[in-house]
């Protein structure tokens, strides 16, 4: 103060040499507070006796207090805020203003809630545009600096794009110290000098970069889990759909407020934690949602999804007791609670997130609760819906249970003739009918389905961001009566809803990767039906960037990374392009890792590495391939006890890789042991089994080999018999797998001649008639 305001230099120097105390060196003597009268407030005061301070020009002078709630002694800081608002209240024209930065802690925040001080909580203000800010002056810089990043915009142009920056923003999530670490891990500074790659190779790693908080989320966290309700308290802010005030938190748990707050205080570090009940409680990074979602980063702290549970019947409570203070009439949710007024919104989102783990007597007692709530107002179509949402949600639902909840769905819309919660009972209706068509498969619940969807979406036209989940579920319907009838128009419709859909949720919204992948599923059906190439690399373009929006630990990545690698491996089957089938061969690598046992997708997932393995193996011959896909696939089988759905297809798929390592090493082994499991396939397959063919071919095939080699005629016998089952019962003349069926059985039946010794004219006759079919067949094909 004493350089920039001069006048006050020789008041300062005075008071430094009366009381040498306030130097506080070597060892503190006096207080902050006792340092700011003697140096701050009485030099300025005296300075400002004399007159008009000039260096001032007019203006205040500014002092920063930075870090307030650090300082360790709590009643030297509140006498310091006390005897600055003295001063404040007897000089009030005097020329100075503090400022002063600091999380809301109790003793600080009590002090400042006077008349004359401004208080302003940062949690109304988003970083992300200063973030962008600080990131366009640093790479502006570098761009300046490097030659490698002005070589590559010269060439290809602007780097990064608008778009890669909004990413980065968004991954940074607020934190300027994670902008800082991100920045200086793209431009390599941290990096050996035989590192190869480039920024531009290093800026989509940095969006997988996790902020490096964990550390600080558990010494942080570590400080409160000793109070009541810690445990409740951090798992309900961790799982919420949207913030609640610690007033609604305390709610939702039938707590007291201040019981939060007792948790809350000292976690300030992590969490926005406002200075009043009605402000909602905020993440300082949004990484932390991560941290207390994924157990084998947070261990003790982890939210587990069981507490949606808890949420969920506590929502019906909350709404129990409401209607129970005033029965029978209208409630609107803005005469409600904050919390109940969230679970109004979001129960059915808890509902959903938890019903894995809700229990059978908590399903029951959720549903008592519910029906005894609506005896209360039987006129309210929310109550309605929310009995018919527990019913068709029990954890195990039964046929006459989802014919319940239709039946209450439809008594709810009836309720609602006009009113602005109609479509949401449309789509609810349709949403159950569609279970109710994968339950029984009859098709009339599907198409009343679709009829309710489009009604729905009457009501709420594009581009309402309400019409999103209306068009996602309908594109869903139309894609599964495509499956059934093949009419192509319902799966040209699926996709331009779809791509509705997708333009609803522009990045960053966080349900765009949602409608990637559906709008990528739906156009993998249509190349599938025409193999237009543009089809399948819009594909991998959508499912690259669902890919890019699911960053681990997200729990539908390895989802985005299987279905990328079955697209990869689709256009490496049309181009033969060995980079496709490695990039295919890593993606379901990673899946295997993010599918642990017992997790359900595991034996998927080993199936597909192990078919993308042999693709490799039938392109390099290299053994190593083929053994480690012939392991995986033995995994899956494993993983598919009888009587597994799955099961006849690690079946098959073992067999078919066992008789592959037969061609190569010419062991009876792998030749017996691909027979029996062609066998037992079968069996796992009757008619009318759509893999039956597959099955009766594989075997077919391997008997006949076995015959060849053991010269037993039994082989042989059983083998033409299922190729006449092939040809007779599945492969009509039309079929594209007709040919090698007849080629197949003239051959089995001329080696049956050759090892007999019987030439009979019938025979002849046949095996003639048979090539010829096949001639004429191919003949036909060639010339289409």
């Amino acid at each position: 103060m004493a350089a920039s305001v001069p006048e006050t230099a020789p008041f300062v120097r005075a008071a430094a040499i009366a009381t040498p105390g306030l130097k506080n060196f070597p060892v503190p003597i006096t207080s902050v507070a006792m340092q700011m009268q003697r140096l701050i407030y009485g030099p300025l005061k005296a300075a400002t006796d004399r007159g008009p301070i000039r260096s001032l020009e007019n203006r205040p002078f500014l002092i920063v207090i930075d870090g307030l709630d650090e300082c360790e002694d709590k009643d030297k800081v509140e006498e310091l805020i006390d005897s600055m608002l003295t001063f404040f209240d007897d000089n009030p024209f005097i020329p100075l203003r503090i400022f002063i930065t600091s999380r809301v802690e109790q003793h600080i925040q009590s002090r400042l809630e006077v008349p004359g001080v401004r208080l302003d909580n940062l949690v109304n203000h988003c970083a992300d545009d200063d973030i962008l800010a600080f990131l366009d002056v640093l790479f502006r810089d570098a761009g300046r600096q490097n030659p490698v990043i002005k070589a590559y915009v010269q060439r290809r142009g602007e780097w990064p794009t608008s778009r890669e920056k909004r990413k980065l923003v968004q991954h940074i999530g607020g934190s300027f110290i994670f902008a800082s670490a991100i920045f200086k891990f793209i431009m390599g500074y941290n990096t050996s000098k035989q590192d190869p790659s480039t920024p531009m190779d290093r800026l989509p790693l940095a969006l997988k970069m996790n902020p490096g908080l964990d550390g600080l989320y558990v010494d942080t966290l570590a400080r409160s889990e000793h109070f009541p309700h810690f445990f409740n308290i951090i798992s309900t802010i961790a799982l919420l759909r949207a913030p609640l005030p610690t007033s609604g938190i305390a709610e939702i748990l039938g707590i007291d407020t201040y019981e939060v707050v007792n948790v809350l205080v000292d976690l300030q570090a992590i969490f926005q934690v406002p200075g009043t009940d009605d402000t909602p409680v905020t993440l300082c990074h949004t990484s932390l949602r991560d941290f207390l979602t994924n157990q084998s980063r947070s261990g003790r702290f982890f939210a587990h999804p069981r507490h949606h549970v808890r949420l969920y019947l506590r929502s019906l409570e909350l709404e129990h007791m409401l209607r129970s203070q005033r029965p029978g009439r209208t409630i609107r949710t803005r005469e409600t609670t904050p919390a109940i007024a969230y679970y109004r919104r979001f129960s059915i989102n808890h509902l959903e997130d938890g019903q894995d783990f809700l229990e059978k007597s908590e399903s029951e007692s959720a549903i008592e609760l519910c029906r005894k709530t609506l005896d209360l107002d039987p006129g309210s179509p929310e109550l309605v819906d929310a009995l018919a949402d527990v019913i068709s949600r029990r954890g195990v639902a039964y046929r006459r249970e989802v014919e319940e909840a239709i039946s209450l769905y439809r008594q709810g819309l009836q309720l609602r003739p006009l009113d602005e919660g109609r479509w949401m009972s449309l789509y609810r209706i349709a949403d159950t009918l569609i279970f109710y068509f994968e339950f029984t498969e009859h098709k009339g619940p599907l198409e009343e389905a679709i009829d309710l969807y489009r009604e729905a979406l009457i009501l709420q036209p594009f581009p309402n961001p309400d019409s999103w989940v209306i068009r996602l579920n309908l594109s869903e319907a139309l894609k599964c009566r495509y499956k059934c009838t093949g009419v192509m128009a319902d799966l040209e419709e699926a996709i331009s809803l779809g791509c509705e859909a997708l333009e609803l949720r522009p990045s960053p919204h966080p349900d765009r990767s949602i409608s990637l992948h559906n709008l990528a599923a739906s156009l993998r059906d249509r190349y599938l039906c025409r193999k237009s190439m543009a089809d399948l690399e819009e594909v991998i373009s959508l499912q690259r960037e669902a890919l890019e929006l699911r960053p681990y630990p997200h729990p539908d990545r390895s989802t985005s990374l299987q279905w990328l690698a079955v697209s990869l491996g689709y256009r490496y089957r049309s181009r033969k392009s060995l980079a496709d089938l490695k990039e295919a061969i890593s993606l379901q690598r990673e899946v295997l890792k993010l599918r642990p046992s017992p997790h359900s997708g595991r034996s998927i997932s080993l199936h597909n590495l192990a078919a993308s393995l042999l693709d490799c193996y039938q392109c390099s011959k290299s053994m190593a391939d083929l053994e480690e896909a012939i392991s995986l696939q033995r995994q899956a089988l494993e993983l598919q006890p009888s009587p597994h759905s799955g099961r006849s297809d690690s079946l098959h798929n073992l067999a078919f890789f066992l008789r592959d390592r037969y061609y190569s090493r010419k062991s009876m082994a792998d030749l017996e042991e691909a027979s029996f499991l062609y066998r037992q396939a079968l069996e796992l397959r009757p008619r009318p089994h759509p893999d039956r063919p597959d099955s009766l071919w594989g075997l077919s095939k391997s008997l006949q080999m076995m015959f060849q080699a053991t010269d037993t005629l039994s082989y042989l016998q059983e083998a033409i018999a299922h190729g006449e089952e092939l040809l007779q019962r599945h492969y009509p003349a039309e079929h594209e797998y007709r040919v090698k069926a007849l080629n197949h059985l003239a051959s089995s039946l001329e080696m049956l001649c050759n090892a007999t010794k019987k030439w009979e004219q019938g025979d002849l006759d046949r095996i003639q008639a048979l090539r010829e079919e096949a001639s004429g067949l191919s003949v036909s094909t060639s010339d289409t």
